[in-house]
């Protein structure tokens, strides 16, 4: 009498094949999203640091405790929309604030400008920001280090008078990049409109970070 022989299920070869692909798509889910989140993150670290050299170089460093960065407010500051300000404290106490403005009549479209201005109200320094303005000529505004920008530090609406911020050949005090007038005017009424505009708004501009709402 033959023994019965034990029944061996085989399971489909398609059902095995459908559960790899289950295991390799969760794996691959897996990976792609934790590079999608690392990415994420380092694109936004380095935001943040370019961010905060912009600010380094019309903030100096030695006047505040705070990340400037990271205490920002978004002000109408004459472009038509809203444009990050940049807070910089000692103790808690405002000290100075890099603003950005937008210059619309650059010689071949907007100058987007960091003006650093300290409390008082005095300019601490400018930098260009974006521009597309003609290479080896209005591009001069943006030459690293600037000369030219430089001699922005220590302005304010008192010195010189406000009606004298414009070029000398406009009946000013600010001479004009040789080749670039138009890029040179843009520039000036840009700083110019920055330091009007902190007169007017300084406790706006300077108020409090917000504190975040407790939910019961």
């Amino acid at each position: 009498m033959s023994k019965e022989q034990p029944l061996i299920r085989h399971e489909p070869a398609s059902a095995r094949t459908l559960a790899g692909l289950g295991v390799t798509l969760l794996v691959a889910t897996v990976l792609v999203g934790g590079a999608w989140h690392y990415t994420r993150e380092r694109i936004a670290e380095n935001a943040a640091q370019r961010t905060l050299a912009e600010i380094s170089t019309v903030l100096p460093a030695d006047l505040y405790d705070n990340e400037p960065h990271k205490d920002v407010i978004l002000l109408d500051t004459g472009g038509g929309r809203p444009l990050p300000a940049y807070r910089a404290r000692r103790n808690g106490s405002p000290v100075a604030a890099a603003l950005t403005v937008i210059a619309p009549d650059g010689y071949v479209g907007p100058i987007r400008m960091l003006v650093g201005i300290a409390a008082d109200g005095q300019v601490l320094g400018v930098r260009v920001t974006g521009h597309t303005e003609t290479p080896g000529i209005g591009a001069a505004i943006a030459t690293e280090p600037s000369a030219w920008l430089a001699g922005f530090a220590g302005r304010s609406l008192g010195a010189p008078p406000e009606l004298r911020w414009q070029l000398r050949a406009d009946g000013g005090d600010f001479d004009a990049i040789a080749g670039a007038t138009v890029s040179s005017r843009a520039t000036v009424g840009g700083v110019r409109r920055a330091v009007q505009y902190f007169r007017t708004h300084r406790d706006e501009i300077f108020a409090p970070p917000a504190m975040p709402t407790e939910t019961p």
